[in-house]
């Protein structure tokens, strides 16, 4: 049922002329409780109609100034006016403007999360500290996404997927609950409708992710395999499987790697110790990404774990 019971008698009150400040009282309470946009846009509709109903039923129509209406009509007139502007009012909800931030593939990025403001989501206790963006609230982004405890997003499709990784806390969907270190890979299509009882922490990919992505992929790092990598002291652990994937890589202190090239580019983000190469230093928290055919010698002197995609930065 669109509207409770109750509403409906209230809202006919208004429709009868004999309404009092309750039947007002209550409308305006249920328009409050409201979570759908067609709800409240329908609900206005119908009080505007009332309104107009009201005026040209008045002595006069609306336009006579020389003919007072009845108390009643008067109180129906005023009351459904100032309803209905309110539940527009309600409708307009504010929008993420188109966004373009840290677009431009070409261009070299290095930027350490903490440093950058929360940012609202649509729903309560659910922000994020935007890397880059390109799109509005429906955006291809990274981004480090904090869910307050309690907090939860409505259901909800990812057309072109999504990455996440978790660092801290516990996230969950109808799924399962997922602790830190998990990593999700939701293929094109996916739906659900995460929250966090504890509240946590994300490393999170929206919308990059095409065609070859078909199977969910779900790994728990903590307990997951390493392997050893190209020089001493390099471990790594394949995460996504399918497509340009992603992987988990551990730097054991003093580690140092080849000069090399990424065709396609690569990203970064420092999970924990400090990540280097000749271009700077980026502890925890850090997220660089550099250019389709980059280069760089990178090493650690005090040992990280670092997130790393390559190959996907062409287009």
């Amino acid at each position: 049922m669109l509207f409770s019971e109750s509403v409906v008698d209230d809202m006919a009150a208004l429709g009868r002329w004999k309404c009092t400040w309750r039947n007002c009282g209550a409308v305006l309470g249920n328009l409050r409780q409201m979570e759908s946009e067609g709800q409240v846009l329908l609900f206005s509709t119908i009080l505007l109609q009332i309104h107009r109903t009201a005026c040209r039923s008045s002595p006069g129509g609306p336009t006579n100034k020389q003919t007072p209406v009845s108390d009643s009509r008067s109180f129906v007139l005023n009351a459904c006016f100032q309803l209905a502007c309110y539940a527009f009012k309600c409708f307009q909800k504010p929008k993420l403007k188109q966004m373009n931030i840290n677009a431009d593939y070409s261009q070299r990025v290095v930027i350490n999360h903490n440093e950058l403001p929360w940012i609202a989501s649509p729903e309560p206790g659910v922000e994020r500290r935007m890397l880059e963006r390109q799109g509005d609230e429906v955006a291809k982004a990274t981004s480090i996404v904090r869910y307050q405890p309690g907090s939860k997003f409505q259901m909800h499709t990812h057309d072109l997927g999504e990455e996440i990784f978790v660092l801290d806390g516990v996230f969950s969907d109808e799924t399962g609950d997922y602790s830190a270190g998990s990593y999700m890979m939701n293929p094109p299509g996916f739906s659900h409708a995460p929250f966090s009882e504890p509240g946590c922490t994300l490393f999170v990919k929206l919308r990059h992710l095409g065609p070859g992505q078909v199977e969910r992929e779900v790994i728990d790092t903590k307990s997951a395999t390493w392997y050893q990598g190209m020089v001493p002291g390099l471990n790594v652990m394949p995460l996504m499987q399918q497509g340009s994937g992603s992987t988990l890589v551990k730097w054991a202190p003093k580690t140092y790697f080849n000069p090399h090239r990424h065709h396609g580019g690569e990203e970064i983000f420092v999970v924990d110790g400090v990540f280097e190469d000749e271009h700077g230093r980026y502890p925890a928290g850090s997220w660089i990404r550099s250019p389709h055919m980059s280069m760089h010698k990178p090493f650690s002197k005090e040992g990280c774990t670092i997130f790393v995609k390559t190959g996907h930065l062409l287009s």
